[in-house]
């Protein structure tokens, strides 16, 4: 009945499900889920959720979760890798960086989250804009919008660099962060 359908006679739950079978239809070693539960409501988000885990236990399969929703991403992800301008510029295990954010970046979206438990408190914002991708700036991306900007951040954009085992950074601070992770006092 529904193999004669257009696109737009289905729900989006249905078209979300149609474009998970067509990506498996081939058995892949990896699935990118590309914002898989956008404009959906929360029901049906669960269920399609629920169904890339189911399958991707059941084939034994790889999958990167592309997503701006990090309630989705703290619940579906082993490890996160956070992106700006284009650039990775935080990456560890999901725990740690919904613990504890090092780069401003990560630490800005972390704070406009709001706590699901404890008192509430206020959310933070992230002052500015996000770059024209025609028109970067210098050196490190955010640092327009960064409050911990040094002089340093608008000399080159600063690589991803480990500061603890399995996680990594992409700022001048890094040293700091590293420090502070491992329990090193500043010399």
């Amino acid at each position: 009945r529904r193999l004669e359908a257009y696109p737009h006679e289905f729900s989006g739950g249905q078209v979300q499900r149609i474009m998970i079978a067509m990506a498996l239809a081939g058995n892949p070693d990896l699935l990118i889920a590309d914002e898989p539960t956008t404009a959906l409501d929360a029901t049906i988000q669960a269920q399609i959720l629920e169904l890339l885990s189911t399958v991707r236990r059941e084939l034994g399969m790889a999958m990167v979760l592309i997503s701006h929703d990090l309630g989705v991403v703290a619940e579906n992800c082993d490890r996160v890798a956070v992106m700006y301008a284009g650039r990775i510029v935080e990456q560890a295990p999901s725990n740690q960086l919904f613990a504890d954010p090092v780069h401003p970046y990560a630490q800005g979206l972390i704070g406009a989250l709001p706590p699901l438990d404890g008192p509430r408190r206020r959310l933070t914002a992230i002052p500015g804009t996000v770059p024209d991708p025609a028109h970067m700036p210098g050196g490190c991306a955010f640092a327009p919008r960064c409050a911990l900007v040094a002089e340093a951040c608008g000399l080159a954009a600063p690589p991803l660099a480990p500061i603890a085992d399995d996680r990594s950074v992409a700022c001048v601070r890094a040293e700091t962060s590293r420090r502070a992770l491992l329990g090193i006092a500043a010399e």
